[in-house]
């Protein structure tokens, strides 16, 4: 703090009373508007005078004296001067010391913040190595994940080979389920040609009415147990006319036989590879009686075999069952041979 001043104030001057910074003080009791009107005091004080003798003048009246003490300045009493009493000295020159620190205190300069210290060898090193302290920590989480991946690999590895072991298994019931239903097929094909076709010795024949090509007709009989019709005499080619006759009457249908010469020219063979031992081929009629024989060919019923290499399969007709030959892709009825 300032030190005291051992003399008195003297009297402001017009240009003391403008340039120091009076303040309104709000003192216990002083009402907002009092407050307002010492601060009107003070901006007009400048304009009208010194302002001292406002004061003075002011002192004889309680607004006045509230004025003075609201600026802080001594009080006058009667026609005493504004030198004041020794308390009123010290409290204007302890408002003058307490401006005068403020001034002090605005005027001092903040303190800028010092730089930061630059890192020293042992602050890098604790750096690197706390890197490498993450560094390995990271490493053993990845280690730690690899194993349970492995471990899942190999979980998945047995349950593949679990899988493989089952479908093998589902594979082979599947095949034992196929082979019993061929068998239950052809279980079946037997009763049923047995039962609606014709029973002849150690043999039964079935007539089918699906038009089929040879080779697939001869599929269809095996499947359900049989083969193409091979009558192995004449008595069974007899007997087979008289059925296919009762079936398809009144109509004339060519039927597919087990009979074919795909294998050579002019070799008819069964489908079980046995060769043709008898033949009832179709043969042209006559000339009538009287009557010139003629050397050309019938328009309609020429002599059979006739197709050569174009027609290698063999087909009865149902009629009076003799044979003709035909393309193998022609689509015909067929009649099937089951053992019995």
């Amino acid at each position: 703090m300032r030190p005291h001043h051992t003399h008195p104030p003297t009297t402001p001057s017009v240009t003391q009373v403008c340039t120091r910074p009076f303040r309104c003080r709000q003192r216990p009791g002083a009402t907002a508007a009092l407050h307002d009107e010492c601060r009107q005091f003070v901006s007009t004080s400048c304009v009208r005078g010194s302002g001292l003798d406002l004061l003075t003048d002011f002192s004889h009246q309680p607004v006045g004296q509230h004025l003075q003490e609201a600026l802080g300045l001594p009080t006058a009493r009667g026609d005493d001067n504004l030198e004041g009493t020794p308390e009123d000295k010290g409290a204007w020159e302890t408002e003058e010391g307490q401006q005068g620190e403020e001034e002090e205190e605005e005027a001092t300069p903040i303190p800028s913040s010092s730089p930061s210290p630059s890192p020293t060898p042992e602050d890098a090193i604790t750096y690197i190595l706390g890197r490498l302290a993450g560094l390995d920590t990271g490493l053993h989480q990845l280690h730690v994940r690899l194993h349970v991946l492995d471990t899942r690999v190999v979980e998945l590895t047995k349950g593949l080979r679990q899988l493989r072991e089952a479908v093998g298994d589902t594979r082979d019931a599947v095949q034992v389920l196929q082979e019993a239903q061929s068998r239950a097929e052809r279980e079946h094909g037997r009763l049923e040609g047995c039962l609606k076709g014709l029973r002849l010795g150690h043999k039964c024949f079935l007539l089918s009415r699906d038009f089929e090509a040879q080779a697939a007709a001869q599929a269809r009989c095996v499947a359900r147990g049989g083969s193409l019709a091979q009558p192995a005499d004449r008595q069974q080619m007899e007997a087979l006319t008289r059925y296919l006759r009762g079936a398809l009457a009144p109509y004339n249908w060519p039927v597919w036989l087990g009979v074919h010469d795909r294998r050579a020219e002019g070799l008819y063979l069964f489908e079980n590879g046995q060769r043709v031992t008898f033949f009832a081929w179709h043969r042209a009629p006559g000339p009538e009686p009287g009557s010139e024989p003629s050397t050309a060919p019938h328009p309609l019923s020429p002599n059979q075999p006739n197709g050569g290499a174009l027609e290698n399969c063999v087909a009865q007709a149902s009629d009076d069952g003799s044979w003709w030959d035909h393309d193998c892709e022609r689509r015909l009825y067929y009649v099937c041979e089951f053992p019995f």
